[in-house]
């Protein structure tokens, strides 16, 4: 029997569409890697037999990275990295294995099925699972065609069923485009962040920001945000002066009457209106029209309507939005949430999706009105070519669903169905006044029929006070005219909704990467957002585009991106080279950096306005082992320290406290020594300034703290403290913290396990001699005599923390509480040996029958 190997985008997706295709009666299994399971059955395929294997990947299986000496920001020129830097495709997780676990699975398999989301990222990930699968499949026969692609729209059996019976190819011409633009991002935005983030943060102390990135999309987004500011900042308020009418007729109330001309910019012009229109003493009718008026209902939705509408209505971050709408999706609940297209199909169901929500206690009697009194045809909208609009595709209820997961479908659920209902319809009546020369107007709106405001009740027309009955020759008594004073005022800032709009209308990302980028300038500092989600760029954002502006326009205005997004659609089309493409756009962004380095001074000049010198910025700390003399410790993002006197600024571990560390120095070069902590719940370790920024061993890489220093005989070194190779993951060893007590424990050095042991102990050491079961290093703990633990009233004990029975009462697996989940870059490890001695191993042996044993009393 021959074997069908079907690959989705997530695992969620994979169980279900499994779940359909087998109805039900697939058997599942864990995959090698964990995090993917295989759902395997039988059945029919090209007219055979066949075992069907599903399973996913998570996401992109590859990524694109400049190959490893590129990644060094202080030994490669960034203008290299435009043309002369090799990239390689690495792992994008390279923990899930997948590769590996690709290949296992594909390894004997005749066919592949790639069921990958139907975008142009979709596209590009459908090539990379070839590239992986494809070496250890079985050869086809012949001109066999052994690759098929699905395209579906949701996950209803309905949906899947019919994708599974018009199999296509994956397109490849749409996964080079995703490839253009990643090789473009990559350089581009690489080459301008190294540049400009060495240049300030070697200058300034305050920037308040790890990263000064720059990105061919997101700058120009920050551009728009910047641009707002500017007009707020430039605005200069302004008077002007309306008349106001008030008339009455017998014992109605006051009209407030509109005046025609609406408003003037001189006082004199005003009061001599006011003063012509007081010779009256009554208000003629001139004419009363009235005209019924419909509200449109709204076109089918697409994502950007989506963001705005979750942005502006619901309060829902873009990015936020995004995650919650994918859950929907794979969950079952909606059609696929990323589609350019406002136009229904003319073969979609529009009844059938109507009828799931008949029994809605909110909207169910509405659909049932609709589906007995018949469905109105949706309005006409735009047909990009990819997915239909985001549509209910079943019925659901809060409790399913969750607090945002509810506010979003139910928005998406009421959108659906107002655009199959009527327009809301109502009547306009407007009167037409004249006092003395002065014509004045009175409109009010009644309404006759809610059409589709009944199931969006926040379009509705608002109900309004009846205007009096009147006709064309009547005539209401002036009860009041004056001159009122007004300003102009300012716009405000721009709202999420608003960016989205503006980035659309300029072809600024897609509609999959907009939230990406609005995400990326408020994660850099460069806006925040405000009450009612209003971006307020804050000094580096405006600083930098206005650096951008002084020094190439074209840096941060949306024209140039824009023009490179058409190029890449082009791409996907068929309809262009990708290779001439990358050229192309490669060699016009480079003579820009070219030109942005030899300006870069009138950046600087502005960076000087805002932005304190490093020199002046911190507070004395530690002192530098060059010159003896204290440095600056600098708080702000990325924290550092800074020696003014050598005018050299050091790294630090970051999303931590930093303080002093005894006043001890690092034998290597006289650095004073400064402890890290998360917090008295996390872990801490002490760092060389020096040695953190200029690894002094081999086997060291750069953003090393003590507890990986390879150094043979130093008190604070990993050969001193390490006791053995991490309980949980393979590389990191478990460091013993002699600034822990009385709350002693020892912590991993690659991950955030902490084990906890020998409370209120006096003193804790760790030996010199090792474990004969396991190798780990042992530890010498002394007790006060009326606090210890200890069997027989002793006071301290030799032994291994996993092997010897009288600890293992005192000993407690925890993880760490991490500001961040990576607060600095892992690197090579080194652990403590069997043996007598103190002597660095390469790979300290795990403990293993020892684990078991111990992870029972750690649970």
């Amino acid at each position: 029997m021959r074997t069908v190997l079907m690959v989705a985008e997530k695992p969620s997706l994979a169980q279900s569409i499994a779940k359909i295709l087998s109805k039900g009666s697939c058997s599942t299994r864990k995959g090698l890697n964990g995090a993917c399971s295989v759902h395997e059955y039988t059945g029919s395929f090209v007219g055979q037999n066949v075992r069907f294997k599903m399973t996913s990947v998570c996401g992109h299986v590859m990524s694109l990275d400049f190959i490893g000496k590129y990644n060094n920001w202080d030994k490669v020129d960034p203008a290299e990295l435009f043309s002369n830097a090799p990239t390689e495709k690495k792992e994008a997780n390279p923990k899930l294995n997948m590769v590996k676990f690709l290949q296992v699975e594909a390894k004997g398999c005749d066919y592949v099925v790639l069921w990958l989301d139907c975008d142009k990222e979709g596209e590009n990930i459908c090539f990379e699972v070839l590239d992986a699968i494809q070496p250890v499949m079985n050869k086809s026969y012949g001109n066999e065609r052994t690759i098929y692609r699905s395209k579906f729209s949701s996950i209803t059996d309905t949906d899947i069923c019919n994708a599974m019976t018009r199999l296509g190819e994956p397109n490849k011409n749409e996964a080079l485009s995703v490839d253009a633009r990643q090789e473009l991002d990559l350089r581009i935005g690489c080459a301008f962040t190294r540049f400009q983030t060495k240049y300030f943060q070697g200058k300034y102390g305050n920037l308040d920001s790890s990263l000064i990135s720059f990105g061919p999309c997101q700058t120009p987004t920050l551009g728009f945000c910047v641009e707002r500011h500017d007009k707020i900042q430039s605005f200069k308020p302004e008077a002007y002066w309306v008349v106001q009418a008030k008339v009455f007729k017998g014992k109605d109330s006051p009209l407030t009457l509109d005046w025609d001309r609406v408003r003037v910019f001189d006082r004199d012009v005003g009061q001599m209106f006011v003063n012509m229109a007081k010779t009256a003493k009554e208000a003629k009718v001139d004419s009363v029209t009235k005209k019924e008026k419909a509200k449109q209902r709204p076109i089918a939705l697409n994502t950007v309507e989506m963001l705005r509408v979750a942005s502006s209505a619901l309060g829902m971050s873009p990015q936020h939005t995004m995650q919650i709408a994918e859950r929907l999706y794979t969950q079952g609940y909606i059609s696929y949430p990323r589609t350019e297209t406002t136009h229904y199909p003319e073969n979609f169901d529009l009844k059938g999706t109507l009828k799931q929500q008949a029994n809605s206690c909110l909207w169910g009697e509405m659909v049932k009105a609709l589906l007995s009194e018949g469905i109105n045809r949706p309005r006409k909208g735009v047909d990009s070519g990819d997915h239909p609009p985001i549509t209910p595709m079943r019925a659901a209820s809060e409790s399913e669903l969750g607090s945002d997961g509810w506010r979003l479908y139910d928005y998406i659920t009421r959108h659906f169905i107002a655009t199959v209902s009527p327009d809301c319809k109502y009547l306009q009546t407007t009167i037409s006044f004249s006092i003395a020369t002065e014509s004045f107007t009175c409109s009010g709106k009644m309404l006759i029929s809610a059409g589709y405001t009944e199931v969006m009740p926040w379009q509705g027309i608002a109900q309004e006070e009846a205007l009096p009955v009147c006709e064309r020759g009547d005539t209401f008594t002036v009860d009041e005219i004056k001159l009122l004073e007004k300003q102009t005022n300012p716009p405000d800032y721009l709202t999420e909704a608003e960016l989205i709009t503006l980035m659309e209308k300029h072809g600024i990302g897609t509609d999959a990467s907009i939230p990406v980028h609005i995400n990326n300038i408020c994660q850099r500092n460069y806006v925040t957002v405000e009450s009612g989600r209003k971006l307020k760029p804050t000094n580096l954002g405006i600083v930098l585009v206005h650096g951008y502006y002084k020094i190439d326009a074209d840096l941060v205005l949306p024209t140039i991106r824009s023009a490179v997004e058409k190029q890449l659609n082009l791409i996907s089309l068929g309809k262009a080279n990708f290779h001439q493409v990358l050229q192309h756009t490669l060699d016009i962004f480079k003579r820009k950096f070219h030109y942005f380095v030899d300006s870069i001074a009138g950046m600087d000049e502005l960076m000087e306005v805002s932005f304190s010198p490093i020199a002046d910025t911190g507070k004395p700390l530690s002192r530098c082992g060059k010159c003896h003399r204290f440095m600056k410790y600098i708080q702000a993002k990325p924290s550092r320290l800074h020696c003014s006197h050598c005018d050299e600024t050091y790294s630090l571990p970051q999303n931590g406290a930093i303080k002093l560390y005894k006043e001890l120095k690092c034998p290597l070069d006289e650095f004073e020594l400064v402890l890290w902590t998360s917090g008295s719940r996390g872990k801490s370790y002490p760092v060389c300034p020096y040695c953190f920024s200029n690894p002094p061993f081999r086997d060291m890489k750069k953003g090393m703290g003590c507890n990986e220093c390879t150094h043979p005989s130093c008190q604070h070194s990993l050969n001193s403290l390490g006791i053995s190779q991490c309980v949980e993951c393979e590389t990191g060893v478990l460091v013993f913290d002699p600034t822990s007590g009385p709350k002693w424990r020892m912590a991993c050095n690659k991950c955030n396990v902490v084990v906890h042991f020998f409370e209120q102990a006096h003193k804790v050491q760790v030996s010199q001699d090792s474990c004969d079961s396991c190798e780990a290093s042992l530890v010498i703990v002394d007790f006060n005599k009326t606090r210890s633990p200890l069997p027989d009233g002793e006071t301290q004990h030799t032994g291994c923390v996993f092997c010897d029975p009288v600890f293992q009462d005192l000993v407690e697996l925890k993880h760490a509480t991490m500001r961040h989940p990576m607060h600095r870059a892992g690197g090579a490890r080194r652990g403590r040996g069997k043996g007598r001695g103190r002597r660095p191993m390469g790979n300290p042996k795990k403990p293993k029958d020892k684990m078991a044993a111990l992870a029972a009393y750690f649970v």
